[in-house]
């Protein structure tokens, strides 16, 4: 490609091969380490350059939001899940309004190979705490959840606690008339509640780690 540089057109031949590959478009950090480059910011430079020369459009919203110019479909195989608010892993904490319902301008985007339907009835939430890391759930980490009100006893769960206003991600257990939410944290204590003031709003799905 005429005035491309080396890097820039090593950086295109790389979204080229790994959308033939994969069917969705790398992340900043897939290309950073794939061609060896030496920060983030550097291929964020090259790729406003390819951006520029209409090359290749990008939604710096969304974490894989690289689409060849001229490539139809390149990103048929993704799917686009919503952060919808924050959940505690540590001892439960407020979150603003209700979990259903909330618009996130934040996404985050899977292989459709992991979701079924599209991803209906998917939503994310970003943890906060450190409860489920030996579930390895940490701090800044987005869990997806798939919207239900019941589950089986052992499953990770966001739960609203109707009292207290407030929602949690923990482990649920149906002990008679009350439920325990277990942290996967041996230095936690689990935490009860009467079964009538816990609501059940979501089963884990999947996790996308944070990458500090």
């Amino acid at each position: 490609m005429k005035d491309l540089t080396r890097r820039q057109q090593a950086i295109l031949d790389f979204i080229e091969t790994f959308l033939v590959d994969n069917e969705y478009p790398p992340t900043i950090r897939d290309i950073q380490r794939e061609l060896g480059i030496s920060s983030t910011s550097v291929v964020d430079y090259n790729l406003k350059v390819l951006e520029g020369r209409s090359l290749i459009r990008r939604n710096k919203n969304i974490s894989r939001g690289i689409e060849l110019v001229g490539r139809i479909g390149g990103r048929r195989n993704i799917v686009t899940i919503p952060v919808i608010g924050q959940i505690a892993a540590g001892l439960p904490i407020p979150v603003p309004g209700d979990l259903e319902g909330s618009d996130g301008a934040e996404t985050v985007d899977l292989g459709s190979e992991l979701v079924r339907d599209g991803g209906r009835d998917l939503f994310a939430l970003r943890v906060k705490g450190h409860s489920m890391v030996d579930a390895l759930i940490n701090d800044g980490d987005v869990v997806v959840l798939r919207k239900q009100e019941t589950c089986e006893n052992g499953e990770t769960v966001a739960v609203w606690l109707k009292d207290q206003k407030e929602t949690t991600l923990k482990r649920f257990y149906q002990e008679g008339a009350r439920v325990r939410l277990q942290p996967a944290n041996v230095t936690m204590e689990p935490i009860y509640s009467p079964a009538e003031n816990v609501e059940i709003q979501g089963r884990l799905v999947t996790v996308v780690r944070s990458i500090q």
